[in-house]
């Protein structure tokens, strides 16, 4: 009964904190602040905690995750009807190189070093903190690099290039598998694709390992047998 007890208690822990994430939005996922770590923390320790103690049921999991879920909404309401509570809820950006010097009050505000800040740029692919004009430490960790002139790269502008715009790949077909949803928001018809595959000799999406179509590039295709198909 234990072991049924646990399963049962983990399937529905993990059904809730899903559900949560889900409401809450995805940037309780690729932008953990201080809050959402400790949101994170707590609703991990709420479940893990309700698991292994055989006086906590079902009902107490339920109920400390939906109130631990609505003082999580609660915050991000404020933070996005209220710009006032952003700073102190989330925090602000901090500059930490200006014009190429590195501001000490600010590092030290922060509770970094020189080697932090090194490591960090470098995750960027900035090996010297001389090719810096302005680095801010953004809310969730993360830094945000300006290069100065001299060491960044040349765009197209700088060779007086006509600029074309960018356009979103699709992925069409996906291990044998039609994407409906991606032929929708690429306003495509399967139709379409079907002609498409058919003058490279293809007559059924099942013999397609990959399908990519981009505006500025059309359709490229890889068969499953991963001989490869040129695209148009």
């Amino acid at each position: 009964m234990d072991f049924f007890r646990i399963a049962l208690e983990l399937v529905l822990g993990f059904i809730c904190l899903f559900i949560i994430s889900r409401i809450l939005g995805k940037t309780q996922i690729t932008q953990i602040t201080t809050f959402d770590f400790i949101s994170a923390l707590v609703l991990g320790e709420l479940v893990g905690n309700a698991v292994f103690d055989k006086d906590i049921g079902i009902s107490e999991i339920i109920f400390a995750i939906v109130i631990w879920g609505l003082l999580i909404y609660m915050v991000e309401f404020l933070t996005q009807k209220f710009n006032a509570t952003r700073s102190v809820l989330e925090g602000c950006p901090t500059i930490i190189i200006k014009d190429g010097k590195l501001v000490k009050e600010n590092l030290k505000k922060e509770k970094i070093d020189i080697n932090q800040v090194q490591h960090m740029v470098r995750s960027k692919g900035v090996f010297s903190l001389r090719e810096i004009q302005h680095a801010i430490l953004e809310t969730d960790g993360s830094i945000s690099i300006m290069k100065k002139a001299q060491y960044d790269y040349p765009v197209r502008k700088d060779f007086s290039f006509h600029p074309a715009e960018p356009s979103l790949p699709y992925t069409l077909i996906l291990d044998g598998e039609l994407q409906e949803d991606n032929l929708d928001e690429a306003n495509l018809t399967k139709e379409w694709l079907m002609a498409e595959l058919a003058k490279k000799k293809i007559f059924s999406s099942k013999d397609v390992f990959f399908a990519e179509w981009r505006q500025d590039g059309g359709l490229h295709v890889q068969e499953s047998d991963e001989k490869g198909a040129p695209g148009n």
